[in-house]
């Protein structure tokens, strides 16, 4: 018999091989497309991140068959949360427990996690290359070629279609779009390991305070006495944040009293690393011909808590079920990819925008005392109303949607929880004399000429600042008026798709 030899050295190759990579590649070689994927890096290698791996992102990898790899059972499961504030506990509570849905996190070193799903995509048939990493492509009428470097040389790959998932610093985005995503859509974390930590091993830890905001900094157990303790916050801020973040995370450890209770014996393993991550913007595109971007390397994290992994995950599943349809029509168009960016934009538009929003504003330093109230009535009406307490634990674990927060269960409490708050205040202040009545104007005061100092001194900042904030009003404001009901994050499981 007489061979034709295929030129495609692929129908896909996927540049990446983190949870977005490595979720799409398992299941497209599930669906009979052959798969190359690749990563710069060899695994097991390592990720800074906060190792929080939530409910619905459980659920996907369950779909994977993470769960059956050897070790995944051991790993450390949270039930709960807890919130702090300059060192006291606002409160504490467990995760919500939805129907079809654990009522548990794990937290998993992304050493382990990242193997575990590259692993479950070589079991489903995909061919994983490391220590390649991905220079560029071109894309032609028959077929987008794919650049790669390595110690032993330069090669080239030929494939039906590339999906980028090579992280916030995606060659393929830049390559594909043409420019570099905007600095203001850029967070950054930094991260580190901790032996002999007290406490429970159950538990998630967020802290809060004026030093650190707008940021946040935390502490989640990884099991057998050791804890990932980070810290992430806003790269631009009103005015500029000079403190490097390193040397921050360890000023709050020494500093805050709630997280040094909980490292007092601790010792730190390795080092403090750091990463950027770039978040979620409408105005980029997700698809080109040929080509496609989940993950990171799209921006699916959200700016609000820094959350990626689900996304991750929820976006590859999402890019392979769109490419093995195009693989079965013979459509590589980007219009044939299209559903797929039609699907990020109909599940997370809408609450990527709502966090937008949010991070804009808390990014004014200025305002920090208006918004670390507002953390202190959330929590205080949590505290009293465990249906409010649902809806704010389900945002916090990645259950509901970001745009709960906008229901009338939420907004209502929080008015109620604000003005009954105000009320005990002014009592407490009336007969308190003239002295505390002063301190009221001075508090208001001084947060109006932070905000007209920060104006006068830097106009430039401040004005983008404020143009970033009616720009993301706008599209939040377009977005809920397109009435999107509240839809659940977790999709629909894989469907089947012959591939012919």
């Amino acid at each position: 018999m007489i061979r034709i030899a295929n030129d495609y050295d692929a129908d896909v190759v996927i540049a990446g091989a983190g949870p977005a990579g490595a979720a799409a590649a398992c299941h497209l070689a599930r669906y009979g497309v052959s798969v190359m994927l690749l990563d710069r890096s060899s695994f097991p290698r390592d990720k800074v991140c906060g190792d929080f791996v939530g409910p619905v992102a459980l659920a996907e990898l369950g779909a994977l068959g993470v769960p059956d790899i050897d070790g995944y059972l051991a790993t450390n499961i949270a039930r709960r949360a807890a919130l702090y504030l300059d060192g006291h506990e606002l409160i504490s509570r467990f995760f919500p427990n939805l129907e079809g849905m654990p009522s548990y996190g794990r937290v998993v070193p992304r050493y382990v996690l990242d193997n575990w799903i590259v692993e479950a995509a070589r079991r489903a048939g995909a061919r994983v290359i490391t220590g390649h990493a991905v220079t560029g492509f071109s894309v032609a009428d028959d077929g987008v070629a794919v650049g790669l470097a390595s110690p032993s040389g330069t090669l080239a790959l030929r494939a039906r279609v590339l999906i980028g998932t090579d992280g916030s610093s995606s060659t393929v985005a830049r390559v594909m779009r043409g420019a570099l995503p905007p600095r203001d859509d850029r967070i950054v974390a930094v991260r580190a390991y901790y032996e002999n930590i007290a406490g429970p091993n159950d538990q998630l830890d967020l802290y809060f305070t004026r030093r650190a905001f707008p940021g946040y900094y935390w502490l989640f157990p990884t099991g057998g006495g050791e804890a990932n303790v980070g810290l992430g916050m806003v790269l631009e801020t009103i005015p500029a944040h000079a403190e490097a973040l390193a040397a921050l995370l360890k000023r709050l450890i020494d500093s805050d009293s709630a997280l040094a209770a909980r490292l007092n014996t601790a010792r730190l393993r390795g080092k403090v690393a750091g990463w950027p991550l770039m978040t979620y913007d409408h105005r980029l595109a997700l698809v080109d011909d040929r080509v496609i971007l989940a993950g990171d390397a799209a921006g699916l994290i959200n700016p609000l808590n820094g959350e990626g992994i689900q996304y991750a995950l929820l976006s590859g599943r999402w890019a392979a079920e769109t490419v093995a349809q195009c693989v079965r029509n013979h459509d590589y168009s980007a219009a044939a990819l299209m559903p797929y960016a039609s699907r990020v934009e109909r599940e997370l538009r809408y609450d990527m925008a709502l966090a937008r929003l949010i991070v804009q504003l808390i990014a004014n330093r200025g305002l920090n005392p208006v918004w670390l109230e507002a953390l202190r009535l959330i929590t205080a009406r949590a505290r009293k109303d465990a249906a409010y307490a649902e809806i704010a634990g389900g945002i916090l674990a990645g259950l509901a949607p970001a745009r709960s927060a906008l229901s009338v269960r939420m907004i209502g409490g929080t008015i109620d929880q604000a003005a009954m708050s105000l009320a005990i205040k002014a009592v407490l202040t009336t007969f308190s004399g003239p002295a505390a009545w002063s301190s009221l104007g001075l508090d208001a005061a001084q947060v109006g000429f932070q905000l007209a100092y920060d104006a006068m001194t830097n106009p430039l900042s401040f004005g983008d600042w404020l143009m970033r904030v009616v720009s993301d009003a706008l599209e939040l404001g377009v977005q809920a008026s397109k009435g999107v009901v509240a839809a659940p994050l977790v999709s629909a499981r894989p469907a089947a798709v012959a591939i012919r």
